[in-house]
C-alpha cells in the first residue's frame, strides 16, 4: 500500500519565493506539476490520479506553483520573469537532491515540463497531458485570454468558457492579480528544440480537448513519444480515472 500523505512542505526558490510540495508514496521520484488555475490537491490528488500512480511504486512529488495553491503569491511582476516556474521546478529538483527521476505536468504544468527539459532537465521518462503542439511552441496564444478572464471577474457570459474558468478559480481560491503575473512567465519551445528531446515520452490528452492546440500532433513533433486519448474536454479529462492510469501504466511500463 502506498505511504500516506505527507504534510505540505516548504522550500525557498532561486529568488526566495517559498514554493509548497506534497508527496504521496514511496519508491521512484516523479514530480508532476499542475495546471493553471489549479493547484496539486486538485490536480493530482482530488480524483485520485496520484493515488494510482503511488500505487504502481512510485514516490510522486506535487508542488504548488508559485501564485498557486500554498506556494507563495507575490503581486510584484519582478517575481515572475520568463521561465519563472521552470525555475521553481529546477529548484524543487536540487532542493529534494533527485538526480534520477521522472518528470510530468498537465497544461501549464506540461509546458513547464517541456521548459524545463529546454533548460537543463534530465529526467528518465516524461509526461505531457492536456496539452498540444500550439500550446508549447506559441506559449503566448492564449495569454489574451487568460487576461480577459482575470481582469473582467464578475463580467462573463454565465455558460461561457471565461465564465467557467472563472468558476474554476473560484473552487480553487486563486488570487488574480498573482496569476495575472503567471501570464509573464510564458515562454514557447521552438520545433527545432521538441526534436532534440532524447527521452520517452507519454503524450495524454481528453478527446474533445483542444485548447492547447493538436496533442497528436505534439506527439509526432517529439522523436520517442506516444499519444494516449481519453476521454473528455481540458477541464473534464481532470477528473477522469484514465488519466492517472495512463500515467501509471506508462512510468511503470
Amino acid at each position: 500500500m502506498a505511504k500516506s500523505l505527507t504534510d505540505t512542505r516548504f522550500f525557498d526558490s532561486f529568488d526566495g519565493a517559498r514554493i509548497a510540495w506534497r508527496e504521496l508514496g514511496e519508491g521512484r521520484p516523479v514530480v508532476l506539476i499542475h495546471g493553471f488555475f489549479s493547484d496539486a490537491q486538485t490536480n493530482w490528488l482530488k480524483y485520485g490520479h496520484a493515488a494510482t500512480i503511488a500505487a504502481r511504486g512510485f514516490r510522486v512529488i506535487m508542488p504548488d506553483l508559485r501564485a498557486h495553491g500554498d506556494s507563495a503569491r507575490p503581486h510584484d511582476p519582478d517575481a515572475y520573469p520568463p521561465d519563472a516556474l521552470a525555475r521553481d521546478g529546477h529548484a524543487l529538483i536540487a532542493h529534494l537532491g533527485l538526480s534520477d527521476y521522472d518528470l510530468g505536468g498537465y497544461s501549464l504544468g506540461a509546458r513547464t515540463t517541456v521548459r524545463m527539459l529546454a533548460t537543463g532537465a534530465t529526467p528518465r521518462r516524461v509526461v505531457i497531458s492536456g496539452m498540444g503542439l500550439d500550446g508549447i511552441t506559441r506559449a503566448d496564444r492564449r495569454a489574451g485570454h487568460f487576461r480577459n478572464i482575470l481582469t473582467n471577474l464578475g463580467k462573463h457570459e454565465r455558460g461561457s468558457p471565461e465564465w467557467m474558468a472563472e468558476a474554476f478559480l473560484k473552487t480553487t481560491g486563486g488570487d488574480p492579480v498573482a496569476l495575472l503575473g503567471i501570464i509573464d512567465t510564458f515562454v514557447g519551445t521552438p520545433d527545432a528544440m521538441l526534436d532534440t528531446i532524447p527521452q520517452p515520452v507519454l503524450v495524454v490528452c481528453g478527446r474533445d480537448d483542444d485548447d492547447n492546440g493538436s496533442a497528436p500532433a505534439l506527439a509526432d513533433a517529439l522523436p520517442h513519444a506516444r499519444y494516449v486519448e481519453i476521454p473528455g474536454n481540458h477541464m473534464s479529462a481532470v477528473t477522469k480515472p484514465e488519466l492517472g492510469q495512463a500515467i501509471a501504466d506508462f512510468l511503470a511500463g
